[in-house]
């Protein structure tokens, strides 16, 4: 039996989309949800119907409910087979329940206006005005790798030649900026650079200030790597 919320005034809807941020905006929509003693909901929206998705995106849906159901969720919402455009998905949503925040990713968001060709921000603003929207950006943070790189500052690559090179000052020659996270215990600049790119969120090796190509790594195998070279 679900407790009853004590402020029915409010009500957070989380859009979530596959990738692991999805994980960060549903415990930021429960914190929001908590300090308001109010309903939380949580969406989740697909052109694909559910039973023609890949085993990845299975994954990440199984994971959500889970946390749904932990947290006490009102709802998790499931919105397959959509041909609709997200925005008209999510202010349908948003009417029904009577949704007065929204947390939204900045992948998520990214992603969409990839496949819409739209901005998101400023569909919903049109569609459902009245309603709180709370942009979450790229985590500053590795998750589970707490321990072996230091917090994640500001930083920018240029480029040379066939390779970029890190630096944290910001200059006209800059192609990408984002957030470089510093291996522990290496007088060099050795790490993972964490940036946005086509908007897709990519983690790239850095070694020794250099990043030889932009191919996104996994960062349990560039511990393993730093490991081999030491």
């Amino acid at each position: 039996m679900k407790k009853i919320k004590g402020r029915m005034d409010e009500s957070i809807l989380v859009c979530v989309y596959y990738g692991p941020n999805g994980e960060r905006l549903i415990q930021r929509g429960c914190k929001i949800a908590s300090m308001l003693d109010c309903p939380l909901y949580i969406l989740t929206i697909d052109p694909k119907p559910f039973d023609e998705l890949d085993a990845e995106k299975s994954f990440y849906i199984t994971r959500w409910q889970q946390l749904a159901e932990q947290h006490n969720a009102e709802e998790f919402i499931i919105k397959d087979n959509e041909k609709r455009s997200v925005t008209k998905v999510i202010a349908e949503v948003a009417r029904e329940k009577h949704i007065t925040q929204i947390v939204l990713g900045q992948t998520a968001q990214s992603r969409w206006e990839q496949i819409t060709k739209e901005s998101v921000i400023n569909s919903l603003l049109r569609e459902i005005p009245f309603i709180d929207l709370h942009i979450i950006s790229v985590s500053r943070s590795l998750k589970d790798q707490e321990g072996h790189f230091e917090k994640g500052v500001r930083a920018y690559l240029i480029k040379e030649n066939d390779q970029y090179r890190l630096t944290f000052n910001h200059t006209k020659n800059v192609e990408f900026e984002g957030i470089f996270f510093k291996e522990l215990g290496t007088d060099f600049n050795n790490g993972i650079f964490k940036f946005m790119k086509n908007k897709e969120t990519l983690q790239v090796h850095v070694i020794e200030d250099y990043v030889k190509d932009l191919t996104n790594v996994n960062v349990t195998a560039t511990l393993e790597t730093y490991n081999d070279q030491q």
